[in-house]
């Protein structure tokens, strides 16, 4: 007897054929030419990306080469990506290099709502070598997080020794400090703290670290919203004699919260507008990134703060959304995306101790047992059911974004033709690593089913296969890749597909 899954494989291999050449009845029809030349940025092999709480580290059997659970899904999400530590908890992380090592003295912190209560915990010599078998089990590869909050240069230093000579070269680069434009609000005066002061407590880190680790590269400011700071810092860094190397210029993004805010709704995660204020975060990013000759990473975001929201992130629209959000931001030049998650304890404790999706279920009169079979925190790419991991909707529609890795995007204005037809779509093109031309089309229309005709040029010839991002509806749990047989060939260069509304398409010329 075939699974549901099963099922609804079979179902999409049956139709993948018929969507390629039927014709609709009523359908929003639009034409999509296909520029020849790939003049558009280059999609790392690694732009895909996880992002978990330093605290994950202080169970050494998580990230651990035995967990062959999670190390199954992190493989199936992506071969080559990137994990980045950090979060809240990594400012109350202290290096711990000897089981007996003593817990060192702590500032004062104010304990603010939202934020995590001041109860801290040892990074210990033991997580990290697990953590580098983890990685080498995967393939991925690691932003390692190191706190500014409570942290001195030498302790930084000397738990950056250990890391960069435990994960070699699986380290990318050093991370210090987490959302460093909200320490105002629990770890820093909010009279005097701002972008230069940071930039002045930084340098007196990154220094420390480089002087014992030569090879040191780093990530910063890592801002939780105020993308201002990039510009801020990028001006005062041509100032700075002999700085440290910083390849990458990071920040977050969550498009809203937390779960008790009415506007943080699927209609609202899916529109254009929506995707607009990403562009505009990716201009300020990208411009300051490239006076100083770095490219940008979203290092730690979602679809809503706090831990996501029930009936938003842990459905198939959060698929839609994260595949339009990183394909928008990789043909904006960004060397990757990591999707905030892990474990619901993980996750709470960064917040304040309580995710706050688990308050609006119980007023919404939901059992322990239904709020049990939601995915703790609401918005993980991976989600943790006892022993068992499984890879959640918005996960999908990052692996689905991520097979453009490698590639180069074609520059076009589909999107903005797309929407111009009156359908909430959006399109991209890529020439694959193997000289394939690539189309990711995403129907995220809640009604209204997409008909385009794809021209690839006279002189393109080949068989055409498809690949289909697809659920039962928008506020479903489920999310599907399926991959078609080869199902038809262009005629003079072109095609047309028919894209169901919520759905996304992928169309690869072979």
């Amino acid at each position: 007897m075939l699974t549901r899954r099963e099922f609804l494989a079979a179902a999409a291999y049956a139709a993948a054929a018929a969507r390629l050449h039927a014709k609709g009845q009523g359908n929003v029809r639009v034409a999509l030419a296909i520029p020849s030349e790939a003049t558009g940025p280059q999609m790392p092999i690694d732009f895909v990306g996880l992002s978990y709480e330093v605290q994950q580290l202080s169970d050494p059997t998580f990230f651990a080469a035995q967990n062959s659970g999670l190390i199954r899904q992190f493989k199936a999400l992506s071969s080559t990506g990137v994990l980045r530590l950090g979060g809240n908890t990594s400012e109350f992380a202290y290096w711990k290099p000897k089981p007996d090592s003593p817990e060192p003295e702590h500032p004062p912190v104010r304990e603010v709502t939202g934020e995590p209560r001041a109860r801290y915990y040892g990074v210990t010599a033991e997580a990290i070598r697990n953590l580098a078998d983890f990685l080498q089990a995967t393939g991925w590869t690691c932003v390692y997080g190191i706190g500014m909050g409570t942290n001195t240069p030498s302790r930084a230093a000397e738990e950056a020794i250990f890391a960069a000579e435990t994960l070699g070269n699986r380290l990318q680069y050093f991370q210090i400090g987490n959302e460093v434009d909200l320490f105002d609000r629990h770890l820093r005066d909010p009279k005097t703290w701002s972008a230069k002061k940071y930039l002045e407590e930084w340098l007196t880190l990154a220094p420390a670290i480089a002087a014992r680790v030569p090879a040191a590269k780093f990530g910063m400011p890592d801002v939780a919203s105020n993308v201002s700071w990039l510009t801020e810092i990028a001006d005062e860094w041509l100032s700075i004699q002999s700085p440290p190397r910083v390849p990458t210029l990071t920040h977050h993004y969550y498009f809203g919260g937390p779960a008790t805010n009415p506007d943080v709704n699927i209609p609202n995660l899916l529109k254009p507008a929506t995707m607009q204020k990403v562009q505009n975060t990716a201009n300020i990013a990208t411009a300051a990134a490239s006076k100083i000759g770095a490219r940008v990473r979203m290092t730690e975001g979602n679809t809503c703060y706090r831990g996501g929201k029930p009936g938003v992130s842990d459905v198939f629209a959060a698929a839609l959304w994260s595949a339009d959000y990183s394909l928008l931001l990789a043909s904006n030049d960004y060397s990757g995306v990591n999707l905030h998650g892990g474990t619901g304890k993980s996750v709470a404790n960064s917040v304040g101790g309580s995710l706050p999706g688990d308050a609006l279920l119980e007023a919404n009169g939901e059992t322990p047992d239904q709020i049990a079979a939601h995915p703790h925190p609401f918005y993980t790419p991976i989600a943790t059911f006892g022993s068992d991991y499984t890879l959640e909707p918005v996960a999908y529609g990052l692996k689905f974004a991520g097979s453009f890795s490698g590639g180069t995007l074609l520059k076009t204005e589909f999107s903005t033709k797309l929407q111009a037809a009156g359908v909430n779509a959006t399109a991209y093109a890529a020439k694959l690593p193997g000289g394939h031309t690539s189309v990711i089309i995403l129907n995220k229309d809640a009604a209204a089913d997409l008909e385009v005709e794809l021209d690839f040029g006279r002189s393109m010839g080949g068989v055409v296969e498809t690949e289909t991002l697809q659920a039962p509806a928008l506020d479903s749990r489920e999310a599907h890749i399926t991959t078609s047989t080869k199902v038809g060939s262009l005629k003079q260069g072109k095609c047309s597909v028919i894209i169901p509304r919520a759905t996304g398409l992928r169309l690869t010329v072979i």
